[in-house]
């Protein structure tokens, strides 16, 4: 009877965890979707902002016109300047920089003086109105009608947010100051300025002559592109880290500076951010549309920020859940004022935001799902390194001349792609390299730190994990060079460190760091003589090297103080070597299994396998000779 009770017990218990563990899921998903919808919203306004910010200071132009000449000026030369802009990118932050930075602080110092000139000569008391009690007898007096004026109102914080995108081009501390002693004073005198004009001119018939469009246009349209490349070079930021996080398809990333690693440029996102900014301008050739897009867009983002801020105060900084609650409802309560005038303002430009963000979730959360979904098929099917050990020293398999260069992101443990060839074909080659290429976050790396090597099993498994470092602003070397060091690498292995290991447990595999050279590899033409040794800093015409490819041999010096065990091991590998080194790669395919729901079969089979074939794969596979290359297909039921 007891143990029918504990029986049940352990059932319930079991229950209840399965059920806290759906729960804690549906949370996870949740609040994915929500970061993604700050995230497309911060997306969408890198598509806004650039076409209202030109088109706004082009409209400068416009006002020392006649009204029939304004069709030939304004949507053409914001169109031109949009087009100039995106394809500025490529020249990096720091240079688009230093050119229009004189330019952006000649603006801050204009709008500053005439708003102090402003408030002096017509209405030096308007300082009251930074008082919020103001702002809150205007809303009041006006009711419904002063709610609505907020999502214009908002307007006058949008551009100057963008700072705050471009964490990963600046330091924070930089940001910071600039905008505290430079950016928000000018802000606030200029419309401190605007306010004390407008008390005293309540009419506008004449107000084509308001304004300091009129006095400035051109500087107030570089300003503009200045403000306008702020958000696009954040735009490239989050994409860049929603990449590394699986949130969305693989880009080429080009970094442009050398020492700040957040400065970069996506070619793709460039164009594409080109193609959708004009299609607005066109579409609209309005900027009250444009502003109540923009403005929508904005108090979206600060709105998903303010909340995923209180969930880093609680579980981050581990501070008070009462003092995330305050922060919540302070912030989050002016907020969301912003955003439901905004959201009215629906049927007039907000659509926009709302359609963009809604096509670039989808693209990301389909992605993300899929990604997950491989990732949890690769561990799942991960071959243990036990099973492969006890297939002993032939695998199994018919091991033939050469060396086998698998291509994996794994960086431990075999990946079930080799299973699946060695099972469909059991025959491989006599030296097996496990190879992971991986990017790390520094801009170069030594060449004695590029490569780490291991050995999987006993040494007369001739089994090599070989981990090739590059930092972001390296150049891959070609596959002639590659051969050379990794070749390199693996024989100072054997030689050093890879002589001491006489086994392998599966979870305890060393990897060393190796430079070259304690054993210099020669080579010898097809004429018995030799040409010095194989360095990884050896300078290479790919045009006299090519030809003679076929007659170059890796040699061991005679000279080579070594043992007998080891000389065998780096001669096996000099064979190898000799009879050629073939690349294989995995090419997988997504399936969902039989007997998925409907909605699973379109996401997987459909959108996410055309997401795949049409996004970037890994950097290294295009700098593989196609004549060595072999790719072996597999599909994943997922």
């Amino acid at each position: 009877m007891s143990d029918d009770k504990d029986a049940a017990a352990r059932r319930g218990a079991v229950s209840r965890a399965r059920t806290v563990l759906e729960r804690y899921r549906v949370l996870q998903r949740l609040l994915l979707l929500f970061a993604l919808l700050g995230t497309c919203m911060l997306i969408g306004d890198g598509v806004l902002t650039p076409a209202l910010s030109v088109f706004s200071a082009v409209s400068g132009l416009e006002l020392s016109m006649e009204r029939a000449q304004h069709k030939y000026v304004g949507l053409p030369v914001t169109c031109a300047i949009l087009i100039c802009l995106f394809a500025l990118q490529h020249y990096g932050t720091h240079r688009v920089g230093f050119i229009f930075a004189p330019i952006v602080c000649i603006w801050l110092l204009c709008i500053s003086t005439i708003g102090l000139y402003n408030i002096i000569y017509w209405n030096h008391h308007v300082y009251r109105a930074l008082s919020p009690y103001y702002m809150y007898q205007f809303l009041k007096k006006t009711q419904k009608g002063g709610w609505m004026s907020l999502g214009g109102i908002l307007l006058c914080v949008t551009g100057s947010e963008a700072m705050y995108a471009d964490l990963g081009h600046f330091s924070q501390r930089s940001i910071q100051i600039a905008f505290i002693s430079v950016v928000y004073p000018a802000l606030v005198l200029a419309y401190m300025g605007q306010a004390a004009y407008i008390s005293q001119h309540h009419s506008f018939e004449n107000s084509y002559h308001i304004g300091f469009y009129v006095s400035v246009p051109v500087i107030a349209i570089l300003a503009s592109v200045v403000g306008s490349q702020a958000i696009i070079t954040g735009t490239f930021s989050i994409i860049k880290q929603c990449s590394a996080l699986s949130c969305f398809p693989g880009v080429k990333i080009v970094h442009t500076s050398s020492t700040v690693h957040g400065q970069i440029y996506i070619p793709e996102i460039n164009w594409i951010l080109m193609i959708l900014c004009l299609a607005v301008t066109i579409g609209f050739n309005n900027t009250k549309h444009l502003a109540n897009a923009q403005g929508l867009a904005v108090i979206t983002v600060m709105l998903v920020t303010t909340c995923l801020m209180s969930l880093v105060i609680v579980l981050v900084w581990n501070k008070s859940i009462f003092i995330a609650l305050g922060f919540l409802i302070f912030f989050g309560s002016i907020e969301v004022m912003y955003f439901s005038a905004s959201l009215v303002k629906f049927h007039e430009g907000a659509w926009v935001p709302i359609t963009l963000s809604f096509i670039f979730m989808v693209v990301m959360y389909v992605w993300h799902y899929g990604t997950i979904k491989k990732y949890e098929f690769d561990v799942q099917n991960k071959v243990s390194v036990n099973w492969l050990l006890n297939l002993g020293p032939s695998l199994g398999i018919v091991r033939v001349r050469g060396i086998g260069l698998i291509h994996t992101e794994l960086m431990s443990g075999i990946p079930a792609i080799f299973s699946h060839f060695v099972t469909n074909l059991p025959a491989f080659h006599q030296v097996l390299v496990f190879l992971c290429v991986k990017s790390v976050p520094v801009p170069h790396v030594e060449p004695e730190e590029r490569f780490l090597v291991g050995r999987i099993g006993p040494k007369e498994y001739r089994l090599y994990r070989v981990i090739v470092r590059y930092g972001y602003r390296d150049v891959q070397q070609d596959d002639l060079e590659f051969e050379k060091d990794l070749i390199n690498s693996i024989a100072e292995f054997i030689r050093s460190g890879g002589s001491d290991q006489n086994g392998f447990v599966e979870g305890s595999e060393k990897l060393s760091s190796i430079s070259s050279g304690a054993i210099p590899l020669w080579e010898e033409d097809g004429d018995g003589e030799v040409d010095g040794p194989a360095s990884p800093n050896k300078e290479i015409n790919q045009q006299t090297v090519v030809p003679q490819r076929k007659q170059a041999r890796f040699v061991l010096p005679k000279s080579a103080q070594v043992d007998a065990e080891v000389r065998s091991e780096l001669q096996d590998l000099m064979d190898a070597r000799e009879a050629g080194m073939s690349f294989i790669l995995g090419h997988s395919h997504m399936k969902a299994k039989s007997g998925s729901s409907f909605v699973k079969r379109i996401v997987i089979n459909f959108f996410y396998e055309f997401l795949r074939r049409n996004s970037r794969g890994p950097s290294y596979a295009a700098n593989i000779p196609h004549a060595s290359t072999l790719e072996v297909g597999m599909v994943y039921q997922v």
